[in-house]
């Protein structure tokens, strides 16, 4: 007799393990992190609270020491079965995302959670914003108001750095991005040396190869995906939206000090325009796309809170 349809488990790659499992793989060593360390790592709209770290981000920073622990001994008994000498090769962890949706938030706490545990000291993060063209070359390229597509960063530079650090170079340097400026700064740079970690986090940070070339994800140990309702990202981007007018768009020195004069209401309306125009198109078209090619998918609820992980099975 065949199994009604309705009853048919669609086959996935992954085991969905429920907030309140997930909180009791939480290791018993305490890692401490004080309230005001949370408020610092927190980004604008985030509500990161002590329970948040201790049931969802503790026990993934200690699932991430153990795959890099697994990474070294691998490549420890791959180079004594090639006769070779086992060198330093760096974990590689990318944390991809929407615009809005915390993945920033998650890659600095990882950073210093990670760092907390005695075999995994050096823990280093770059963001792929170093990347983006300058915006005088989107300019001129006519790609402006494409800034955070694939197409608006270099590429090339990015994927030559992760695999500089990847080869275990003693240093590497990426460009540095203001978000105050909304630019490259000239002549400033983000130095890595040998770290035990490197996060780095991105939009587009899992994309798949293009035209049978290396793609960046290829490069990493272990992905993660911050993953949440559309309409609840939205709300999100456009209440990061009112409290930067408040705050970082107030500076005269802003890109987006225009906006700081703004009602509350001309507020809203612009930053949904700004949503649906890029950042939505780019969700739908680029970045969730790619969901389904990350080790862990961290699942959030209309609260910003973690509901449920997602963790690829082995």
């Amino acid at each position: 007799m065949p199994i009604p349809e309705a009853t048919v488990a669609h086959p996935t790659p992954f085991v969905e393990i429920p907030r309140g499992e997930w909180s009791q793989l939480a290791p018993k060593e305490h890692l401490s992190l004080t309230e005001t360390e949370i408020v610092q790592l927190r980004g604008l709209g985030d509500r990161l609270d002590m329970q948040e770290v201790q049931e969802v981000y503790l026990p993934l920073s200690r699932l991430l020491t153990l795959y890099a622990a697994g990474a070294r001994n691998l490549h420890a008994e791959t180079s004594r079965f090639l006769g070779e000498r086992a060198g330093r090769t760096p974990f590689v962890i990318g944390v991809a995302g929407s615009v809005a949706v915390g993945k920033s938030t998650v890659a600095r706490l990882l950073r210093e959670l990670t760092k907390r545990w005695p075999d995994t000291p050096r823990v280093e993060l770059v963001t792929t914003d170093g990347f983006l063209y300058p915006n005088a070359e989107l300019e001129r390229r006519g790609i402006m108001d494409r800034k955070g597509f694939p197409e608006s960063y270099d590429r090339r530079s990015l994927l030559r750095f992760v695999s500089q650090v990847k080869s275990g170079a003693t240093e590497v340097r990426a460009p540095y991005y203001s978000h105050l400026v909304y630019d490259i700064v000239p002549n400033a740079e983000i130095v890595v040396r040998q770290p035990d970690i490197l996060i780095v986090e991105g939009l587009n940070v899992l994309a798949p190869p293009v035209h049978g070339r290396l793609a960046l994800s290829d490069l990493f140990d272990f992905t993660i995906y911050v993953d949440a309702k559309t309409k609840d990202i939205e709300a999100w981007y456009v209440d990061r939206f009112l409290a930067l007018q408040e705050e970082a768009f107030s500076s005269p020195d802003s890109f987006f000090h225009r906006f700081a004069s703004l009602s509350r209401s001309d507020a809203v309306e612009t930053a949904t325009q700004v949503w649906r125009a890029i950042n939505e198109p780019n969700l739908v078209e680029n970045v969730l796309p790619t969901r389904s090619r990350a080790t862990l998918v961290l699942k959030k609820a209309a609260d910003h809170k973690v509901s449920s992980v997602l963790l690829r099975k082995i």
